[in-house]
């Protein structure tokens, strides 16, 4: 009886499972985005406003959340700068480049409180013309995950609202029968102009 009554626990343990990788790509990513907005459309709307007065990129280089990756462009150059964010270098050297430093290390805050790891802006074209959006990778912690192989939430914002199939799937604005795949991913419906993928890679 012991034996059978184990084998059930055991039974019931792996349909939890299954129904838990089952559940994330179309219902866990929404909710936790729904439980994160506020925070997460301040980043967007806070990173908007830094690229604007320059452009920069920052990535999150280590599990813990202790160093980060900065891309600075200029005219002529791009620079690559890893920081340990428990030491000043980070400060000055934005100083140095003219960037409202209060305002860039409040955006990294922000982005280590719901585990962003990578916000960057992005160019595409419709009809051969340029158009942008802000690519935005999160790694969060749940439960739910540990029975996924896949790691990052990935985000798109646009700037307008966008075209989606009866699923939910992100279509091409040119044929709208034709998904639109960014690094060859499926990007799936938020909101209007914000979808989503759930991916091995942060970018």
């Amino acid at each position: 009886m012991k034996i059978f009554q184990l084998n059930y626990l055991l039974f019931l343990l792996l349909c939890y499972m299954c129904s838990c990788a089952t559940i994330i790509p179309q219902q866990y990513a929404k909710k936790y985005y729904h439980k994160n907005e506020s925070a997460i459309t301040r980043i967007e709307e806070n990173y908007k406003k830094l690229f604007v007065v320059k452009p920069i990129v920052i990535e999150f280089s280590d599990n813990e959340f202790k160093y980060i990756n900065v891309e600075i462009k200029t005219d002529s150059l791009r620079y690559i700068y890893e920081f340990d964010l428990k030491k000043t270098d980070l400060g000055d050297t934005l100083h140095k480049f003219g960037f409202d430093t209060s305002a860039v290390v409040k955006l990294i805050k922000d982005m280590k409180l719901i585990k962003c790891t990578w916000i960057n802006k992005l160019d595409y074209y419709i009809d051969d013309k340029k158009q942008n959006l802000i690519f935005m990778s999160m790694r969060p912690i749940s439960v739910e995950i540990a029975f996924n192989n896949r790691k990052y939430y990935i985000l798109t914002f646009y700037k307008q609202p966008q075209y989606y199939d009866a699923e939910g799937r992100l279509l091409d604005k040119r044929n709208k029968f034709l998904l639109r795949k960014i690094n060859n991913e499926t990007f799936w419906r938020i909101n209007d102009r914000v979808c989503y993928t759930i991916s091995n890679h942060f970018r």
